[in-house]
Protein backbone atom coordinates (compact mmCIF):
# COMPACT_ATOMS: atom_id res chain seq x y z
CA UNK A 1 0.00 0.00 0.00
CA UNK A 2 1.38 3.28 -1.15
CA UNK A 3 2.44 5.88 1.66
CA UNK A 4 0.43 8.77 1.53
CA UNK A 5 1.77 11.93 0.15
CA UNK A 6 0.58 15.52 0.38
CA UNK A 7 1.72 18.84 -1.16
CA UNK A 8 0.55 22.38 -2.01
CA UNK A 9 1.07 24.33 -5.51
CA UNK A 10 0.47 27.47 -5.62
CA UNK A 11 0.30 28.77 -9.39
CA UNK A 12 -0.35 31.80 -11.19
CA UNK A 13 -0.11 33.17 -14.73
CA UNK A 14 -0.36 36.91 -16.10
CA UNK A 15 -0.31 38.78 -19.35
CA UNK A 16 1.11 42.12 -20.01
CA UNK A 17 -1.67 43.18 -22.56
CA UNK A 18 -4.48 40.72 -22.20
CA UNK A 19 -3.95 39.88 -24.57
CA UNK A 20 0.01 40.16 -24.57
CA UNK A 21 3.17 38.91 -23.18
CA UNK A 22 2.13 36.29 -20.86
CA UNK A 23 4.23 34.18 -18.99
CA UNK A 24 3.11 31.57 -16.17
CA UNK A 25 5.01 30.67 -12.45
CA UNK A 26 4.55 27.58 -9.92
CA UNK A 27 5.91 26.04 -6.96
CA UNK A 28 5.64 22.81 -5.34
CA UNK A 29 5.33 23.36 -1.50
CA UNK A 30 5.94 20.77 1.44
CA UNK A 31 3.12 21.80 3.63
CA UNK A 32 4.69 20.92 6.58
CA UNK A 33 7.10 23.71 6.54
CA UNK A 34 6.40 25.73 3.79
CA UNK A 35 9.66 25.17 2.09
CA UNK A 36 9.31 25.05 -1.74
CA UNK A 37 10.11 21.71 -3.89
CA UNK A 38 10.34 22.37 -7.03
CA UNK A 39 9.38 25.55 -8.59
CA UNK A 40 8.55 26.04 -12.61
CA UNK A 41 8.40 29.33 -14.96
CA UNK A 42 7.95 29.89 -18.64
CA UNK A 43 7.82 32.83 -21.08
CA UNK A 44 4.63 31.33 -23.48
CA UNK A 45 4.34 34.47 -25.99
CA UNK A 46 1.40 36.07 -26.55
CA UNK A 47 -1.41 35.25 -24.20
CA UNK A 48 -4.41 36.19 -22.06
CA UNK A 49 -4.45 35.88 -18.79
CA UNK A 50 -6.49 33.08 -18.66
CA UNK A 51 -4.29 31.10 -20.57
CA UNK A 52 -1.22 31.80 -18.76
CA UNK A 53 -3.36 30.62 -15.89
CA UNK A 54 -4.16 27.51 -16.62
CA UNK A 55 -0.79 26.91 -18.11
CA UNK A 56 0.75 27.74 -14.67
CA UNK A 57 -1.50 24.92 -13.42
CA UNK A 58 -0.52 22.45 -15.28
CA UNK A 59 2.85 23.09 -14.91
CA UNK A 60 2.62 22.58 -10.77
CA UNK A 61 0.40 19.98 -11.08
CA UNK A 62 3.14 18.37 -13.12
CA UNK A 63 5.84 19.17 -11.11
CA UNK A 64 3.39 17.47 -8.03
CA UNK A 65 3.05 14.59 -9.96
CA UNK A 66 7.04 14.09 -10.29
CA UNK A 67 8.56 14.46 -6.57
CA UNK A 68 6.53 11.37 -6.04
CA UNK A 69 6.17 8.74 -9.29
CA UNK A 70 5.02 6.27 -7.21
CA UNK A 71 2.85 7.45 -5.09
CA UNK A 72 -0.62 6.92 -7.35
CA UNK A 73 -4.00 7.67 -6.06
CA UNK A 74 -2.28 8.33 -2.22
CA UNK A 75 -0.61 11.49 -3.64
CA UNK A 76 -2.88 14.51 -2.81
CA UNK A 77 -2.17 18.10 -3.82
CA UNK A 78 -4.00 21.27 -2.58
CA UNK A 79 -4.12 23.91 -5.13
CA UNK A 80 -4.01 27.42 -4.18
CA UNK A 81 -4.02 30.31 -7.02
CA UNK A 82 -5.53 34.07 -7.33
CA UNK A 83 -7.97 32.82 -10.05
CA UNK A 84 -11.46 32.80 -9.39
CA UNK A 85 -12.27 31.46 -12.75
CA UNK A 86 -9.71 28.56 -12.77
CA UNK A 87 -10.78 27.01 -9.17
CA UNK A 88 -14.03 27.54 -9.95
CA UNK A 89 -13.97 25.73 -13.01
CA UNK A 90 -11.53 22.80 -12.11
CA UNK A 91 -13.81 22.19 -8.83
CA UNK A 92 -16.96 21.73 -11.46
CA UNK A 93 -18.64 24.59 -10.08
CA UNK A 94 -18.48 26.81 -13.40
CA UNK A 95 -19.38 25.65 -16.21
CA UNK A 96 -16.20 26.05 -19.02
CA UNK A 97 -17.94 28.14 -21.73
CA UNK A 98 -15.08 29.13 -23.70
CA UNK A 99 -13.68 27.33 -26.48
CA UNK A 100 -9.92 27.58 -25.77
CA UNK A 101 -10.29 27.35 -22.41
CA UNK A 102 -11.92 23.31 -22.64
CA UNK A 103 -8.28 21.57 -23.79
CA UNK A 104 -6.38 23.61 -21.23
CA UNK A 105 -8.62 22.55 -18.52
CA UNK A 106 -8.45 18.95 -20.16
CA UNK A 107 -5.17 18.86 -19.84
CA UNK A 108 -4.61 19.60 -16.42
CA UNK A 109 -7.66 17.54 -15.13
CA UNK A 110 -5.87 14.21 -16.33
CA UNK A 111 -2.42 14.96 -14.95
CA UNK A 112 -4.01 13.48 -11.65
CA UNK A 113 -6.97 11.26 -10.79
CA UNK A 114 -9.72 14.55 -10.36
CA UNK A 115 -9.85 12.84 -6.28
CA UNK A 116 -6.35 13.46 -5.81
CA UNK A 117 -6.75 17.37 -6.30
CA UNK A 118 -8.55 19.90 -4.35
CA UNK A 119 -8.85 23.56 -5.35
CA UNK A 120 -8.80 26.78 -2.85
CA UNK A 121 -8.97 30.67 -4.26
CA UNK A 122 -6.64 32.84 -2.26
CA UNK A 123 -6.12 36.55 -2.42
CA UNK A 124 -3.24 37.61 -4.74
CA UNK A 125 -1.06 38.99 -1.62
CA UNK A 126 -1.37 35.35 -0.57
CA UNK A 127 0.30 34.13 -3.55
CA UNK A 128 3.46 36.30 -3.85
CA UNK A 129 5.59 33.24 -4.97
CA UNK A 130 4.26 32.45 -7.96
CA UNK A 131 3.54 36.01 -9.42
CA UNK A 132 7.01 36.19 -8.88
CA UNK A 133 7.97 33.57 -10.70
CA UNK A 134 5.28 34.37 -13.60
CA UNK A 135 7.00 38.12 -13.55
CA UNK A 136 10.69 36.64 -13.78
CA UNK A 137 9.38 34.90 -17.31
CA UNK A 138 7.51 37.88 -18.49
CA UNK A 139 10.69 39.65 -18.03
CA UNK A 140 12.84 36.92 -19.12
CA UNK A 141 11.11 36.71 -22.72
CA UNK A 142 10.84 40.37 -23.29
CA UNK A 143 14.91 40.38 -22.75
CA UNK A 144 15.24 37.52 -25.55
CA UNK A 145 16.24 34.84 -22.67
CA UNK A 146 15.13 31.81 -20.68
CA UNK A 147 14.14 31.67 -17.19
CA UNK A 148 16.37 29.71 -15.25
CA UNK A 149 15.08 28.34 -12.01
CA UNK A 150 18.99 28.60 -10.59
CA UNK A 151 18.66 32.71 -10.96
CA UNK A 152 15.11 33.07 -9.31
CA UNK A 153 14.34 35.08 -6.27
CA UNK A 154 10.94 34.32 -6.52
CA UNK A 155 11.13 32.81 -2.95
CA UNK A 156 13.00 35.16 -1.04
CA UNK A 157 10.54 37.34 1.14
CA UNK A 158 7.77 34.91 0.62
CA UNK A 159 5.27 35.11 3.65
CA UNK A 160 5.81 31.75 5.83
CA UNK A 161 2.25 32.27 6.77
CA UNK A 162 0.41 30.18 3.65
CA UNK A 163 1.16 26.84 5.66
CA UNK A 164 -1.14 27.92 8.43
CA UNK A 165 -3.97 27.85 5.47
CA UNK A 166 -2.23 24.83 4.00
CA UNK A 167 -4.04 21.38 4.75
CA UNK A 168 -2.75 19.20 7.45
CA UNK A 169 0.20 17.18 6.51
CA UNK A 170 -0.06 13.38 6.50
CA UNK A 171 2.09 10.48 7.29
CA UNK A 172 5.50 10.63 5.47
CA UNK A 173 8.52 13.06 4.65
CA UNK A 174 7.54 15.08 1.13
CA UNK A 175 11.20 13.35 -0.29
CA UNK A 176 14.43 14.52 -0.82
CA UNK A 177 14.05 17.91 -2.03
CA UNK A 178 17.04 18.24 -4.18
CA UNK A 179 16.07 14.69 -6.26
CA UNK A 180 12.73 15.90 -5.76
CA UNK A 181 13.27 18.99 -7.32
CA UNK A 182 15.21 17.66 -10.55
CA UNK A 183 12.50 14.55 -11.21
CA UNK A 184 10.02 17.93 -11.23
CA UNK A 185 11.76 19.58 -13.76
CA UNK A 186 12.64 16.69 -16.10
CA UNK A 187 8.80 15.74 -15.98
CA UNK A 188 7.63 19.77 -17.17
CA UNK A 189 10.68 19.10 -20.08
CA UNK A 190 8.92 15.84 -21.10
CA UNK A 191 5.71 17.50 -20.82
CA UNK A 192 7.19 20.23 -23.02
CA UNK A 193 8.05 17.18 -25.54
CA UNK A 194 11.75 18.23 -24.86
CA UNK A 195 14.14 14.98 -23.75
CA UNK A 196 14.49 14.61 -20.09
CA UNK A 197 17.52 16.65 -18.98
CA UNK A 198 20.71 15.01 -18.33
CA UNK A 199 23.18 18.31 -17.33
CA UNK A 200 23.16 19.79 -13.76
CA UNK A 201 21.06 22.82 -15.30
CA UNK A 202 18.05 21.53 -17.28
CA UNK A 203 16.33 24.56 -19.03
CA UNK A 204 13.10 24.17 -17.40
CA UNK A 205 11.61 27.12 -20.05
CA UNK A 206 12.08 25.33 -23.13
CA UNK A 207 9.38 25.78 -25.83
CA UNK A 208 6.39 23.72 -26.11
CA UNK A 209 5.72 21.56 -29.61
CA UNK A 210 2.54 23.17 -29.62
CA UNK A 211 1.73 26.45 -28.79
CA UNK A 212 -1.26 27.94 -25.89
CA UNK A 213 -4.27 27.89 -27.79
CA UNK A 214 -4.37 31.37 -27.65
CA UNK A 215 -1.38 32.54 -28.03
CA UNK A 216 0.33 34.23 -31.04
CA UNK A 217 3.36 31.82 -32.41
CA UNK A 218 6.19 33.07 -30.84
CA UNK A 219 10.37 31.89 -31.46
CA UNK A 220 11.31 30.53 -28.27
CA UNK A 221 14.64 28.43 -27.36
CA UNK A 222 13.94 25.87 -29.54
CA UNK A 223 14.51 26.76 -32.73
CA UNK A 224 12.05 26.27 -35.78
CA UNK A 225 12.72 23.67 -38.78
CA UNK A 226 14.98 25.66 -41.19
CA UNK A 227 13.21 26.36 -44.49
CA UNK A 228 14.66 23.36 -47.25
CA UNK A 229 17.57 25.11 -49.68
CA UNK A 230 16.25 25.71 -52.79
CA UNK A 231 19.96 24.38 -54.12
CA UNK A 232 22.10 21.70 -53.04
CA UNK A 233 24.69 23.03 -50.04
CA UNK A 234 27.70 21.71 -51.97
CA UNK A 235 26.83 23.77 -54.90
CA UNK A 236 28.20 27.02 -55.89
CA UNK A 237 27.36 29.71 -53.00
CA UNK A 238 24.67 32.12 -53.05
CA UNK A 239 26.21 35.56 -55.02
CA UNK A 240 24.68 38.01 -52.14
CA UNK A 241 27.30 36.33 -49.61
CA UNK A 242 29.08 33.28 -51.63
CA UNK A 243 30.64 30.80 -49.40
CA UNK A 244 32.28 32.38 -46.25
CA UNK A 245 35.31 30.84 -45.07
CA UNK A 246 36.02 33.84 -42.79
CA UNK A 247 39.05 33.73 -40.45
CA UNK A 248 39.28 34.72 -36.70
CA UNK A 249 40.02 38.23 -35.78
CA UNK A 250 42.67 39.81 -36.30
CA UNK A 251 42.32 38.95 -40.25
CA UNK A 252 46.34 38.05 -40.45
CA UNK A 253 46.11 34.64 -38.00
CA UNK A 254 44.99 31.41 -39.04
CA UNK A 255 41.59 30.72 -40.24
CA UNK A 256 41.76 27.36 -38.50
CA UNK A 257 40.87 28.75 -35.18
CA UNK A 258 38.46 31.29 -33.94
CA UNK A 259 39.17 34.60 -32.31
CA UNK A 260 39.63 34.36 -28.82
CA UNK A 261 37.79 36.07 -26.09
CA UNK A 262 39.49 38.33 -23.80
CA UNK A 263 38.15 36.03 -21.30
CA UNK A 264 38.40 31.88 -21.37
CA UNK A 265 35.25 30.43 -22.12
CA UNK A 266 34.18 28.09 -19.57
CA UNK A 267 33.58 24.66 -20.57
CA UNK A 268 30.69 23.07 -19.10
CA UNK A 269 28.25 24.19 -16.97
CA UNK A 270 28.64 22.28 -13.40
CA UNK A 271 30.46 25.17 -11.64
CA UNK A 272 29.09 28.25 -14.17
CA UNK A 273 29.00 31.55 -12.26
CA UNK A 274 25.46 33.25 -12.40
CA UNK A 275 26.42 35.47 -15.02
CA UNK A 276 23.38 37.95 -15.79
CA UNK A 277 21.67 38.21 -18.93
CA UNK A 278 23.53 37.44 -22.08
CA UNK A 279 23.78 40.31 -24.89
CA UNK A 280 21.75 38.66 -27.73
CA UNK A 281 22.05 39.32 -31.60
CA UNK A 282 19.19 38.40 -33.12
CA UNK A 283 20.41 38.51 -36.95
CA UNK A 284 17.93 39.16 -39.80
CA UNK A 285 19.13 38.92 -43.39
CA UNK A 286 17.35 41.77 -45.18
CA UNK A 287 14.57 41.04 -47.62
CA UNK A 288 15.07 40.51 -51.17
CA UNK A 289 16.78 42.85 -54.35
CA UNK A 290 15.57 42.60 -57.51
CA UNK A 291 19.47 41.01 -57.47
CA UNK A 292 18.38 38.18 -54.91
CA UNK A 293 16.00 35.88 -56.88
CA UNK A 294 18.66 36.16 -59.80
CA UNK A 295 21.63 34.98 -57.65
CA UNK A 296 24.05 37.62 -58.65
CA UNK A 297 26.76 38.90 -56.34
CA UNK A 298 25.73 41.65 -54.75
CA UNK A 299 27.85 43.36 -51.99
CA UNK A 300 29.14 46.58 -50.78
CA UNK A 301 30.87 47.52 -53.89
CA UNK A 302 28.02 47.61 -56.75
CA UNK A 303 24.66 49.22 -56.67
CA UNK A 304 23.48 49.45 -53.10
CA UNK A 305 19.88 48.23 -54.39
CA UNK A 306 16.99 48.70 -52.80
CA UNK A 307 14.48 46.31 -51.69
CA UNK A 308 12.15 44.95 -53.79
CA UNK A 309 8.28 44.76 -53.82
CA UNK A 310 9.05 41.13 -52.45
CA UNK A 311 11.81 42.59 -50.42
CA UNK A 312 9.53 45.09 -48.98
CA UNK A 313 6.68 42.86 -48.07
CA UNK A 314 9.36 40.32 -45.86
CA UNK A 315 10.61 43.46 -44.36
CA UNK A 316 7.31 43.88 -43.17
CA UNK A 317 6.06 40.65 -42.46
CA UNK A 318 9.48 40.68 -40.31
CA UNK A 319 8.50 43.46 -38.16
CA UNK A 320 4.95 42.25 -37.34
CA UNK A 321 6.84 39.23 -36.04
CA UNK A 322 9.56 41.56 -33.89
CA UNK A 323 6.06 43.23 -32.76
CA UNK A 324 4.98 40.14 -31.27
CA UNK A 325 7.45 39.01 -30.22
CA UNK A 326 8.14 42.21 -28.00
CA UNK A 327 11.76 41.11 -26.81
CA UNK A 328 14.03 43.65 -29.46
CA UNK A 329 15.58 46.41 -27.40
CA UNK A 330 17.92 48.32 -29.78
CA UNK A 331 18.17 48.12 -33.58
CA UNK A 332 21.87 47.91 -35.73
CA UNK A 333 21.63 47.56 -39.43
CA UNK A 334 24.45 47.66 -42.19
CA UNK A 335 24.95 50.93 -43.79
CA UNK A 336 23.57 49.51 -47.15
CA UNK A 337 20.24 50.55 -48.34
CA UNK A 338 18.32 47.01 -48.59
CA UNK A 339 19.49 46.31 -44.65
CA UNK A 340 18.17 50.49 -43.87
CA UNK A 341 15.35 49.72 -45.64
CA UNK A 342 14.74 46.65 -43.92
CA UNK A 343 15.21 47.88 -40.53
CA UNK A 344 13.49 51.46 -40.96
CA UNK A 345 10.49 49.04 -41.41
CA UNK A 346 11.18 46.75 -38.10
CA UNK A 347 11.48 50.16 -36.24
CA UNK A 348 8.71 51.83 -37.27
CA UNK A 349 6.64 49.02 -35.61
CA UNK A 350 9.01 49.06 -32.23
CA UNK A 351 9.23 52.63 -32.43
CA UNK A 352 13.01 52.15 -31.88
CA UNK A 353 16.03 54.23 -33.11
CA UNK A 354 18.38 52.33 -36.43
CA UNK A 355 21.96 53.01 -35.33
CA UNK A 356 24.32 52.04 -38.01
CA UNK A 357 27.42 49.88 -37.69
CA UNK A 358 29.55 49.54 -40.82
CA UNK A 359 30.97 46.55 -39.39
CA UNK A 360 27.77 45.13 -40.58
CA UNK A 361 28.56 45.61 -44.35
CA UNK A 362 28.45 43.09 -46.83
CA UNK A 363 31.93 41.51 -48.66
CA UNK A 364 33.12 43.90 -51.08
CA UNK A 365 32.96 41.53 -54.58
CA UNK A 366 35.32 43.90 -56.84
CA UNK A 367 34.97 43.52 -60.32
CA UNK A 368 32.21 40.46 -59.53
CA UNK A 369 29.26 42.95 -58.04
CA UNK A 370 26.07 42.46 -60.40
CA UNK A 371 27.46 39.00 -61.72
CA UNK A 372 25.85 35.50 -61.91
CA UNK A 373 28.59 33.11 -60.67
CA UNK A 374 28.58 31.50 -63.86
CA UNK A 375 29.56 34.74 -65.44
CA UNK A 376 32.18 35.02 -62.94
CA UNK A 377 33.45 31.21 -63.39
CA UNK A 378 33.92 32.41 -67.44
CA UNK A 379 35.75 35.85 -67.07
CA UNK A 380 37.81 35.14 -63.96
CA UNK A 381 37.97 31.55 -63.95
CA UNK A 382 41.76 31.39 -62.15
CA UNK A 383 40.64 34.23 -59.54
CA UNK A 384 37.58 32.19 -58.22
CA UNK A 385 39.31 29.38 -57.83
CA UNK A 386 41.79 30.99 -55.78
CA UNK A 387 39.31 32.73 -53.75
CA UNK A 388 37.06 29.47 -52.86
CA UNK A 389 40.47 27.45 -51.77
CA UNK A 390 41.46 30.22 -49.45
CA UNK A 391 39.95 32.94 -47.31
CA UNK A 392 43.18 34.95 -47.80
CA UNK A 393 41.98 35.69 -51.49
CA UNK A 394 40.15 38.34 -52.83
CA UNK A 395 38.08 39.16 -55.83
CA UNK A 396 38.97 40.16 -58.83
CA UNK A 397 39.52 43.98 -59.24
CA UNK A 398 40.39 44.71 -55.29
CA UNK A 399 37.63 43.05 -53.98
CA UNK A 400 37.53 41.79 -49.72
CA UNK A 401 38.67 38.34 -49.01
CA UNK A 402 37.11 35.86 -46.44
CA UNK A 403 39.25 37.14 -43.61
CA UNK A 404 39.07 40.70 -44.07
CA UNK A 405 35.57 40.59 -43.79
CA UNK A 406 35.55 38.13 -40.84
CA UNK A 407 38.10 41.10 -38.99
CA UNK A 408 35.96 43.98 -39.49
CA UNK A 409 32.81 41.56 -38.61
CA UNK A 410 34.47 40.36 -35.36
CA UNK A 411 35.13 43.67 -34.23
CA UNK A 412 31.55 44.76 -34.87
CA UNK A 413 30.68 42.22 -33.02
CA UNK A 414 32.73 43.16 -29.90
CA UNK A 415 31.86 46.42 -30.31
CA UNK A 416 28.00 45.83 -29.77
CA UNK A 417 28.32 43.50 -27.37
CA UNK A 418 30.22 45.24 -25.21
CA UNK A 419 27.66 48.45 -26.22
CA UNK A 420 24.85 46.96 -25.23
CA UNK A 421 25.33 43.72 -22.45
CA UNK A 422 22.42 42.11 -21.28
CA UNK A 423 20.05 43.41 -23.94
CA UNK A 424 18.07 42.29 -26.68
CA UNK A 425 19.96 43.80 -30.30
CA UNK A 426 18.48 43.07 -33.86
CA UNK A 427 21.18 43.43 -36.25
CA UNK A 428 19.90 43.85 -39.85
CA UNK A 429 22.72 42.34 -41.95
CA UNK A 430 23.65 40.45 -45.27
CA UNK A 431 24.43 36.76 -45.87
CA UNK A 432 28.68 36.83 -45.02
CA UNK A 433 27.92 39.04 -41.74
CA UNK A 434 25.23 36.21 -40.25
CA UNK A 435 27.55 33.17 -41.25
CA UNK A 436 30.53 34.70 -40.05
CA UNK A 437 28.98 35.04 -36.70
CA UNK A 438 27.48 31.93 -36.52
CA UNK A 439 30.81 30.23 -37.23
CA UNK A 440 32.35 31.52 -34.72
CA UNK A 441 30.35 31.38 -32.06
CA UNK A 442 30.44 27.41 -32.99
CA UNK A 443 33.98 27.68 -32.79
CA UNK A 444 33.75 25.32 -36.12
CA UNK A 445 35.93 25.54 -38.77
CA UNK A 446 35.63 26.95 -41.89
CA UNK A 447 34.49 24.31 -44.11
CA UNK A 448 31.28 24.39 -41.87
CA UNK A 449 30.18 27.64 -43.31
CA UNK A 450 29.36 25.95 -46.75
CA UNK A 451 26.57 23.78 -44.83
CA UNK A 452 24.47 27.09 -43.69
CA UNK A 453 21.40 27.98 -45.82
CA UNK A 454 20.40 31.55 -45.35
CA UNK A 455 17.34 32.52 -46.77
CA UNK A 456 16.12 36.90 -47.66
CA UNK A 457 14.43 37.96 -44.46
CA UNK A 458 15.26 35.12 -42.35
CA UNK A 459 16.56 34.83 -38.43
CA UNK A 460 19.47 33.81 -36.33
CA UNK A 461 19.96 34.22 -32.82
CA UNK A 462 23.42 34.04 -30.96
CA UNK A 463 23.94 35.21 -27.63
CA UNK A 464 27.26 35.82 -26.02
CA UNK A 465 27.81 35.72 -22.04
CA UNK A 466 30.38 37.61 -19.62
CA UNK A 467 32.26 34.46 -19.69
CA UNK A 468 32.99 34.39 -23.81
CA UNK A 469 31.10 31.58 -24.10
CA UNK A 470 28.73 32.28 -27.16
CA UNK A 471 25.38 30.33 -27.56
CA UNK A 472 23.58 29.74 -31.06
CA UNK A 473 20.29 29.26 -30.63
CA UNK A 474 18.13 30.17 -33.79
CA UNK A 475 19.62 29.57 -37.75
CA UNK A 476 17.65 30.48 -40.53
CA UNK A 477 14.24 30.84 -39.45
CA UNK A 478 11.46 32.19 -42.19
CA UNK A 479 8.33 30.83 -40.30
CA UNK A 480 7.36 34.36 -40.12
CA UNK A 481 6.98 34.63 -43.94
CA UNK A 482 4.89 32.13 -44.30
Amino acid sequence: MSVARQVVVEADGGSRGNPGPAGYGAVVIDPATGEPLAEAAEYIGVATNNVAEYRGLIAGLTAAKALFPDAGDALRVHVRMDSKLVVEQMSGRWKIKHPDMKPLAARAAAILPPSSVTYEWIPRAQNKHADRLANEAMDAGRDGRTWEASASTAALDTPSARTASAPPPVQGPPGDQAVGAAKARAALAAARGAAAPEGLFPMPGAQEPEPPVEAAPVTGAAAPAAEPSEAPVASAPEPTAARVAPAPEPSATPVASAPESAATPQTGWGSAPDLGAPATLVLLRHGETALTPQKRFSGSGGTDPELSATGRDQAERAAAHFAALGTVQEIVSSPLRRCRETAAAVAARLGLDVHVDEGLRETDFGAWEGLTFGEVRERHGDDLTAWLASPDAAPTGGGESFAEVAGRVAAARDRIVARYAGRTVLLVTHVTPIKTLVRLALGAPPEALFRMELSAASISTVAYYGDGNASVRLLNDTSHLR
